[in-house]
């Protein structure tokens, strides 16, 4: 069977895009058709239909509507698919005017992309969705990212070992690389980190033609005014620009000068210490349960967004931190100031992304409306400022809020209140605002009334009082009635002025040139109305564009104010203090404080969390606390909670600390837990070696190192000789700052032959054979590790809890490592649910005692024999 021409256009545009699920626009519909269509019903579980024969075979097909096509974009995009939108490129009647049977001309106007999307309902408001690509030239190798949702660009050198780090601080939604050698050796790396990664040939990340593309969007003739850039650099860059001109087919988005970064900018803090701290994603995979969430008090997206890039990027730089924290320091002093600040950001909108959609022409009037309300807002934050002595960091965040009193005034002028969501739908620009969409707007509007005129007087004029005037599509306006009336109104005298357009089974329908003549005007109108409009919509939107950078400043001042405000907010509510960040190698921490578990404490049942001091610091060398003491006593919180504390010093937070002086911390290193690797063929030991090599060929002397458990995967000896071996080498190499809990208290020795480490353990008290946590941390070393006592918390049967004091008691009092199994009686032996002791004298008394019957001296006679009876 031959192909039809609509056919033949679906498999010529499909063919450009093999890699892409093909949305074809048809009418209200996209339609999908062949492996596609299967593919996509499968995905959206939606019916699977057929359209026509190719080669005697039917041709699958689905399809979803065009106004809720963003929802199963969304979907699809999870899914981890690709889709190439092909839209209508002219209406039906204009194909026809091609000829009869002239296909409507469609082509793909994007390419839908993790990290190509720009629609709210497609994207998480609160967090940034990162493009990034990987470049490597001869010996250099860069990252370029950008968020085409709010035009963020950053670029930055790297190096080979870095990757992994950066990767784990952006969490891009997707990520270029060369296709080739460069595509083979990140792709084990893209699926650790579940990063959907796109291969563009090498002509994308040639430095030459990037250059060219990167002066070309910014409209410059050389990039020295951004920076001096490595080639890399340059080819990341260019490879970004070149995937979004290929998925935005040219539209290229409203993308911000590239801002250099350095790799000693901020933290180093990779893959495994995120997951372990718990930073912005729990261990289950939410952000529920998180530091992000339980931190997060800002009321802006932009807040938001600022906030998660702060937290995953701790810097560095002591101007920046201490800047920050005298931000938050003004803000907690002016509280009052603080709370009418976040109350006015809590009614503006995203102006970041709102810019984004116009820059795409993606958007509509309300992006129009956002940046209105966005800049109205601002204005009133500013006043809200002016009367204050502003630390500089408020201070030039405030100042970005003004300068748009033509532009503010020019959009309160012309849009209403409440814009719809589309322009084409019209209606969205205010009245008095253009002369001829007023004069067109009263034709309209007045046309209905003239036409109810025309129906009481057509109504009159013949006496039939049912006589209706109504429209359609295909007659236009009409006039009907009843067929009784047909004779009549076909009959003189009323035929010559009432001309008879169709006859249906019930109905009659006539026109007059008088009804045809207004009907003109009136329709002429409408569409006039609508096309001043959209010219209006263009005109307003270029007015925002040409402002762009300032507003994209503006954006920023405002996300500023918010996560300082939030800040404070959090530093006052949870009565954290400011910490004193300097250039030393202190690392000194009075009653600090676990914010996610105190948090969860307090959400449950109200019970206070123990506060413990850490001290750390050491002017030269290693700075080493060997944490002993019982599982389940607290010795993972307090690892965890003073590397949080560090995290949130240096990104210019207050902390969860009665004081704390950090200096500077280069690096942020934490294996705590682990857990098979199935899917790398790693069990768990092999991941926990694998992350202490990490940390052991890394860390340098400004590193924080938090080691918990090492070689508990193993053999006992296997397990204590490697946990020894790398104490050692932490402290004679790396001499990092670091917290080491391990259960192997033959480790505790070492702090009389290592200056730098010193022993400390968790408090525990032992009442009448049970365990009790103090949660407290003092120094010293642990005695035992009360295993067999979380045991018998933990609901162990009896028989089990009494067979292991048995075997632990032997062990102790003497018994060697090559104990023979004779040793300890087995399966004959094996101790009953429920242990018996002899009686004593003292039980048989009180076994006759009825307290109820006692008078109060004979219960304290009673207390007499029962000490004599204890002395025997």
């Amino acid at each position: 069977m031959a192909v039809t021409p609509m056919m033949a256009q679906y498999l010529e545009i499909k063919a450009a895009h093999p890699d892409a699920l093909l949305f074809y626009r048809m009418g209200d519909f996209y339609e999908m058709f062949f492996d596609d269509a299967v593919n996509a019903a499968e995905a959206l579980d939606i019916a699977l239909t057929k359209r026509g024969k190719l080669n005697g075979e039917d041709i699958p097909m689905c399809g979803v509507p065009v106004h809720a096509a963003e929802g199963y974009l969304l979907s699809l995009i999870r899914k981890g698919f690709r889709v190439a939108v092909g839209e209508q490129l002219e209406s039906p009647a204009e194909a026809k005017k091609r000829g009869s049977k002239s296909v409507v001309k469609r082509d793909v106007v994007r390419l839908v992309t993790p990290g190509t999307l720009t629609e709210d309902s497609l994207l998480e408001a609160r967090r940034h969705n990162f493009l990034v690509a990987y470049s490597e030239v001869r010996d250099q190798a860069a990252l370029a990212w950008a968020d085409i949702s709010t035009g963020a660009f950053h670029v930055m050198p790297l190096t080979a070992v870095r990757l992994s780090p950066e990767l784990a601080r952006l969490a891009p939604s997707e990520l270029i690389v060369s296709e080739g050698a460069s595509f083979e050796t990140t792709r084990p790396l893209a699926d650790e980190y579940r990063i959907p990664i796109t291969p563009l040939g090498k002509a994308s990340f040639d430095s030459s033609s990037a250059e060219r593309r990167v002066c070309n969007l910014f409209n410059v003739s050389a990039l020295d005014g951004f920076g001096t850039f490595s080639r890399a650099e340059i080819s990341a860059m260019g490879a970004l620009i070149d995937y979004l001109e290929i998925t935005q087919k040219g539209k290229l988005p409203l993308l911000q000068p590239p801002v250099q970064e350095a790799e000693d900018r901020v933290v180093q803090i990779d893959a495994a210490t995120r997951r372990n701290l718990e930073l912005t994603r729990s261990l289950s995979g939410g952000r529920t349960g998180s530091l992000l969430a339980v931190v997060d008090r800002t009321v802006t997206p932009g807040g938001a967004r600022l906030l998660e890039q702060r937290l995953s990027s701790p810097s560095r730089n002591m101007d920046v931190i201490q800047s920050r924290l005298a931000a938050v320091d003004f803000a907690v002093d002016q509280s009052p100031l603080s709370q009418r600040l976040t109350e006015a950001l809590r009614k503006t909108p995203d102006l970041d992304r709102a810019l984004s959609r116009l820059a795409l022409d993606r958007g509509g009037p309300r992006d129009l409306a956002a940046i209105r309300n966005a800049l109205t807002q601002a204005e009133i934050i500013a006043n809200l400022c002016t009367p204050h002595e502003l630390p500089q960091l408020t201070a030039n965040a405030v100042s970005s809020l003004l300068g748009f009193d033509e532009l503010l005034a020019l959009l309160d002028t012309a849009l209403i209140a409440e814009p719809p969501l589309l322009a084409r739908d019209g209606g969205f620009i205010a009245s008095g605002y253009e002369p001829e969409l007023d004069e067109a707007r009263t034709l309209r509007d007045e046309g209905r009334s003239v036409i109810a005129g025309f129906q009481q007087k057509y109504a009159e004029q013949t006496g039939i009082t049912s006589l209706k005037i109504k429209h359609n599509n295909v007659l236009g306006y009409f006039i009907e009635t009843t067929a009784t009336h047909a004779d009549k109104m076909m009959s003189p005298p009323l035929s010559e002025t009432f001309i008879h357009r169709q006859t249906t089974a019930n109905q009659v329908r006539f026109t007059t040139v008088e009804l045809s003549e207004i009907e003109t005007r009136i329709l002429n109108a409408g569409n006039l109305a609508l096309e001043i409009e959209k010219r209006l919509y263009t005109g307003l939107s270029e007015a925002i564009l040409i402002q762009a950078a300032g507003l994209n400043q503006t954006a920023r001042g405002l996300a500023e104010l918010d996560l300082v405000s939030a800040l404070a907010d959090l530093a006052i509510a949870e009565n954290w203090s400011r910490p004193k960040v300097d250039n030393s190698r202190t690392f000194d921490i009075c009653g600090g404080r676990h914010p996610v578990v105190e948090h969860a404490l307090r959400q449950q049942n109200g019970a206070p969390f123990v506060a413990n001091d850490c001290d750390l610091s050491a002017e030269t060398g290693a700075a080493v606390w060997l944490l002993t003491g019982p599982n389940m006593a607290g010795k993972s919180t307090f690892l965890r909670q003073n590397a949080l504390i560090a995290v949130l010093a240096q990104m210019g937070s207050y902390v969860p600390a009665e004081r704390a002086h950090i200096g500077l911390i280069s690096q942020l290193f934490s294996r705590v837990g682990a857990s098979d690797d199935l899917a790398r063929g790693r069990s768990t030991f092999m991941v926990e070696m694998v992350e202490t090599a990490a940390i052991l060929n890394q860390a340098d002397a400004r590193a924080l190192v938090i080691l918990d458990e090492i070689g508990r995967g193993t053999a006992t000896y296997d397990g204590l000789s490697i946990a020894w071996a790398t104490l050692e080498h932490l402290h004679e190499t790396n001499q990092s700052r670091a917290l080491f809990a391990t259960h192997y208290h033959e480790l505790t020795q070492l702090a009389t032959k290592l200056q730098g480490v010193e022993n400390a353990t968790v408090s525990v008290k032992e009442w009448e054979g049970e365990v009790i946590f103090l949660h407290e941390i003092k120094k010293g070393a642990a005695d035992r590790s009360y295993g067999v006592q979380v045991a018998q918390l933990a609901g162990l049967p009896a028989s089990v809890v009494a067979r292991a004091r048995d075997v632990l008691d032997m062990l102790e009092n003497g018994a060697t490592p090559k104990i023979q199994i004779d040793d300890l009686p087995l399966f004959a032996a094996v101790a009953p649910t429920q242990v018996k002791t002899a009686t004593s004298a003292s039980d048989t008394l009180l076994d006759t005692i009825n307290p109820d019957e006692l008078s109060p001296r004979d219960a304290l006679e009673m207390l007499y024999k029962l000490k004599d009876l204890k002395t025997k």
